[in-house]
């Protein structure tokens, strides 16, 4: 293979780490409300499909709470009875099982003021737009902590590293030839 043909593979590895979409969506629950009471949750899940793979990132102030429970317990706010639970300010979700997560906040009243959010997971490969239906099975969830904004409106993503990597090979080989 040719120096030219080295180089035009490489650039055209740079050019498919920049235009292929990630496997995966990050969603900031609530958007810019955040996880709060007040903010219609029903509303914010319409049009937006999950799948396994994705991650829910909740951003609140530390008086709140992330519980992911059950059913029964997100249909009756009951408290107490959490699957996980966290309280850092900045919770992050990944949906590692198909069938509808259910998470509220554990403060006495908040779930009655709305902070409770249903979700729908379904298997699959992951970032579709679509709503399609799903089958309902018990969850697992890991919960971690974050403090990094994420940009849930972004669906494309490419590695830093790589791209410079690559990028300085093709130079070098256009340099060498």
């Amino acid at each position: 293979m040719g120096s030219s043909n080295v180089a035009m593979v490489c650039l055209l590895l740079v050019l498919c780490m920049v235009f292929v979409p990630s496997l995966a969506t990050v969603y900031t629950v609530g958007d810019t409300s955040g996880w709060a009471t007040g903010v219609d949750y029903s509303s914010w899940t319409k049009g937006k499909t999950f799948k396994v793979g994705d991650s829910l990132v909740f951003n609140y102030p530390t008086s709140h709470t992330v519980d992911e429970v059950s059913s029964s317990d997100y249909n009756t706010c009951t408290v107490g009875n959490s699957i996980t639970t966290d309280n850092t300010g900045a919770t992050t979700v990944a949906l590692k099982t198909a069938g509808t997560h259910y998470f509220i906040c554990g403060v006495f009243g908040h779930c009655g003021n709305g902070m409770k959010l249903a979700v729908k997971v379904e298997s699959g490969s992951p970032s579709s737009s679509t709503d399609k239906p799903t089958t309902t099975t018990p969850s697992t969830t890991t919960t971690s902590t974050t403090k990094a904004p994420v940009d849930s409106s972004s669906s494309w993503s490419v590695s830093p590293f790589m791209a410079v990597v690559v990028t300085w090979v093709a130079l070098f080989v256009m340099v060498i030839s």
